[in-house]
């Protein structure tokens, strides 16, 4: 029996619009937090940023692993898909958000959203703008991907495109920090 839910426009552009607001208050809330380590945990690590590049690079692959488990689920890789993939991807999933909102809340609370120069005089790497900046948008897209998940009303191309942006912006903002982390300082607690 084919789905007979009206699909509507709506759902999207008001899960856009949410995310939006949703990472803009939390990129206002980096601005103006006074960043402080009061209030945050290493959860055994040496330090809260070996913490957050560890727990970051498990978000990268389990994002990887997300894709694979959409890609399959909907037939993209050419061979079916087990009966245990769904259950899978949704406990993969609610775990890759547990870890991200761990280390956004790391970072916000820990850094705050760095940007012009820091107290010292010295400017803000590019880098580190970019990473805060998309980190916030992580959060957005979180929202959007929530609600595109829940909907029964979206249009069929909203999961794969909210899907398709919550993974993009966290490739990226893995790269400008784990990986960036990684290939100047070594593996955490490795002395590199």
């Amino acid at each position: 029996m084919a789905d007979s839910t009206p699909r509507s426009m709506s759902v999207p552009l008001t899960a856009f619009i949410a995310g939006a607001v949703v990472a803009l208050l939390v990129g206002v809330f980096g601005k103006v937090h006074d960043p402080t380590l009061a209030g945050t945990t290493t959860f055994g690590f040496r330090t809260v940023i070996d913490m957050k590049v560890v727990l970051s690079v498990v978000i990268g692959v389990l994002a990887v692993v997300q894709l694979i488990g959409a890609l399959w689920m909907y037939g993209k890789l050419g061979v079916r898909a087990p009966s245990w993939l769904g259950t899978a991807h949704r406990t993969s999933g609610a775990i890759a958000l547990v870890l991200t909102v761990v280390v956004a809340y790391h970072c916000l609370w820990a850094l705050g959203l760095e940007t012009g120069t820091f107290a010292d005089g010295e400017p803000v790497p590019a880098r580190t703008v970019v990473h805060g900046v998309l980190g916030c948008a992580v959060i957005g897209a979180v929202v959007v991907k929530v609600v595109a998940v829940r909907s029964r009303r979206a249009p069929g191309w909203f999961l794969p495109v909210a899907g398709g942006l919550l993974f993009a912006l966290l490739v990226v903002v893995v790269l400008t920090s784990a990986v960036w982390y990684i290939g100047a300082n070594g593996w955490p607690g490795s002395g590199g």
